[in-house]
Order: structure tokens, then sequence, then C-alpha cells
């Protein structure tokens, strides 16, 4: 029995897949694919650090439904509040992928822990990261309630792919194409910085970005995972902050603000 289950640890821990999609559109898709197969994560998140007060979400994928908006509150500021960071810095020097300690709510403060943990449904967690130069790239898995917690097996198999997973992700978005006549970088990075749209949550600013690319709110619902119900609430909202009330008006604050950029 011992010789079968460690015949088939290989196969089970196989991350071809993963590493197959480096550089492609269907990174994401593949890798979370491959991570349910391995460990039963059912949810990833990517963060890059570049410097002690920048942090950046990169990929949100998985099954939680606020996973943008947790991706956006991080990013903002509660990766101050972070107890892996301590570990993820002073590690920066060591040239190789970082395991970093086992999950337990004691970690986290009150705050974070509402918001991170009991409002989001995850129950545990495990994360990886790497250094790439003076980038940081932060791999996290999570389980949530309806899944329970890892089993022993997968928290091992979890543990011993997560170095190379980690190396994956960081190839993957080190080498992503950057070009500044990129649209659809140049209106995420003006969803993520222009200051009309950081008074919306992670999720209205999604939708708001996918109705200014031109899909449709069936095209939003199906590219979020999310109900047209869901879809047209986030809508609504978001205008409502915005102080508008058509597509039209939120092309033109667009319209403006790319304006504005091209004159800096």
């Amino acid at each position: 029995m011992k010789a079968e289950a460690a015949s088939a640890c290989p196969a089970t821990s196989d991350i071809t897949p993963a590493v197959l999609a480096i550089g492609q559109p269907e990174f994401a898709r593949t890798l979370i694919a491959t991570l349910r197969r391995v460990a039963g994560v059912g949810h990833c998140m990517v963060f890059s650090f570049a410097g002690e007060r920048s942090a950046r979400c990169l990929l949100d994928i998985g099954n939680i439904p606020i996973g943008a908006e947790l991706g956006a509150a991080y990013s903002d500021h509660f990766h101050f509040a972070d107890p892996n960071r301590d570990a993820i810095f002073r590690k920066q020097a060591i040239g190789r992928p970082i395991v970093l300690p086992a999950f337990a709510r004691r970690m986290y403060g009150d705050k974070y822990r509402k918001i991170f943990f009991e409002d989001s449904g995850i129950v545990d967690k495990l994360a990886a990261a790497v250094w790439v130069g003076q980038t940081c790239f932060y791999v996290n898995f999570y389980r949530t309630m309806s899944q329970g917690r890892f089993a022993s097996d997968e928290v091992e198999r979890l543990r011993t792919v997560a170095p190379s997973v980690s190396a994956a992700v960081a190839r993957h978005f080190q080498h992503e194409p950057v070009s500044p006549d990129d649209p659809d970088r140049t209106l995420k990075a003006l969803f993520a910085s222009g200051a009309p749209f950081a008074r919306l949550t992670g999720r209205e600013r999604a939708v708001c970005l996918r109705i200014v690319s031109g899909l449709s709110s069936e095209a939003i619902s199906a590219d979020l995972g999310i109900s047209p119900h869901s879809t047209l609430t986030y809508r609504k909202r978001a205008y409502g902050k915005l102080g508008i009330s058509s597509q039209n008006e939120l092309f033109a604050i667009v319209l403006r603000l790319l304006a504005a950029r091209s004159m800096n």
C-alpha cells in the first residue's frame, strides 16, 4: 500500500499543465484547475510587492465571490497588517521560494480576520513567495467554508508543489507583455488609480471596467462568475457613487481621465 501511495504522489502533484501555460491567456484558469487537482485548492490570489509600501493584486481566481474586493482592499492598505510580510521581507536575499508558516487565525488582527476570513468564508490558507530581483510574487491558496480545511495529505502535496508554483507564477507575470499602448492595460491602470474610481469597491470597478471594454451585462456576469442581478446591482452602486446615471457618462469620465494622462 505504501509503495502504491508513493508511486501515485508524483502524478497527483504534477503541475506541468500550469508550467506549460506560462505566458498564455489561459494561465490563470489552468493554474487553478491544476491546484484543485493537486490539493483541492478553492481559490488562488497572487500579489506582488515592489518595496515595502507597494502591493498589487495580479491574479484572483476561484470560488470566493468577493475575491476582487479582497484583492483591492489588500493592495490598498491591508498588506501592512499581513503577518506573512515580515517573513517575506526578511528572506528577500535567500534566492529561493519561501513557503510561509501554517495558517492560524490568531496570527491576524480582529479587523483583518473579519474581512479576509469571516466575511469571505475562508477557513484555511497556505502561502508561498519568491523574490525576482526587487519584486516579490506572493501566492496564496485558500479553502472556503463549503470545502472545509485542507486535509493533511493535501497540505503535504501543496507544500511540496508551492515552490514550483510560485516560480511559475513569477515567470508568467515577470514576462507578461507590457505595452504602454495596450488599451486593456491602460484601462486597468486607470481604474486602479483614477481618483473617481477609488470610491468603488473592487467588484464595482471590475463591472465598470468591463462596461467600458464593451461587454454586455450577460458577458460581464459570465466573465466574473456572478449572476446578472449582481452585475446590475454593482453597476447601480457604482453609478451612484460616481454621480452618473448612464453608460455614456461613464465613458465621459474615462475619456476625461485619459486626456488628462496624455497631457502629463
